[in-house]
This record gives structure tokens, sequence and C-alpha cells, in this order.
């Protein structure tokens, strides 16, 4: 019995370590990445950096489970992410798709840019994300007095 005890440990533990080992993977490939930018995420990254977007707070090249997200705003759950010409062959539409329903689920919301777009209307990107990021600092919206909640006074 007690050997049972100590192999489900020993799985715990390796399971730890694995885990973290993945996490250290991706650490070193989001760095990797921030090193190799492309010219559309230099363009973008410099109008979203220090908070000059809406106060919003920006990291390039973020985790987000197994996958790396070009900028992410993690206050906000917002990733932005810029797409080459690369991205529009299939093997790479399904892995996006794929990539886009994970962050959902987590509950990020995902902006799709075309690096053309960003170095051709970088004023129109920038507002694209704005909206976005005032859309979610709307306050959200009280509960109708008529149902009972929301309202100063009881309802008989």
């Amino acid at each position: 019995m007690l050997a049972r005890v100590h192999d489900a440990t020993m799985t715990t533990e390796d399971s730890l370590s694995r885990e973290r080992e993945r996490a250290g993977v991706r650490v070193s490939r989001a760095r990797a990445l921030r090193q190799k930018s492309t010219d559309a995420e230099s363009v973008l990254w410099r109008r979203l950096r220090a908070r000059q977007l809406a106060d919003a707070r920006f990291r390039r090249q973020h985790p987000v489970g197994d996958y790396i997200v070009d900028f992410a705003c993690v206050q906000k759950r917002l990733a932005v992410e810029l797409d080459g010409g690369q991205h529009a062959q299939q093997d790479a539409l399904s892995y996006d798709t794929r990539r886009t329903e994970y962050l959902k689920s987590e509950g990020w919301r995902v902006l799709r840019f075309w690096n053309h777009d960003v170095m051709g209307n970088l004023e129109g990107v920038l507002e694209a994300i704005l909206c976005v990021l005032q859309e979610s600092t709307l306050p959200s919206p009280q509960p109708s007095p008529a149902s009972g909640r929301g309202s100063g006074s009881a309802r008989n």
C-alpha cells in the first residue's frame, strides 16, 4: 500500500517537473522571438509599448498556455496577432484556428492583422485595438430595477 502512495507522489512530481520544463521552453522561445521580430511587429510595438495606447500595458511574445502571442494585454485579456503571407496557407490556417479557439476558451479576445495592414494602415490597426480596449473598460450594465435587484427600494 505504501508503495502505491509513493508511486502516485513520484508521478505528480514528474508531472510538475515536465510542466516546469515546458514552461521554461516557452519562455526561452518567447525571448528568442522578441529578438527576431518582424518589421511589422517592431512598428506596432513602438506604438503599444510603455502604455501609449489607452494606458494599456502590452507585452510582446507573451506565453499563454502552449502558445506565444505576438502582443498581449494581460489585464484586458487581449491578444493581438500579426500574420504574414505564410498564414494564408491551409496548414497555418488550421493551426491559427486551433490557437484562437484555445485562447478564447481561456477568456482571451484575439485580434488578427496582416503585416501589410500594420505597415500601410497603422492608425487603422491602432484604432481597432483601441476600440476593443475601450469596450472592455465599459462598466457592466446594472440590473433593471424591475427585476428587484439594483434598486434601492424593496419590491412588495
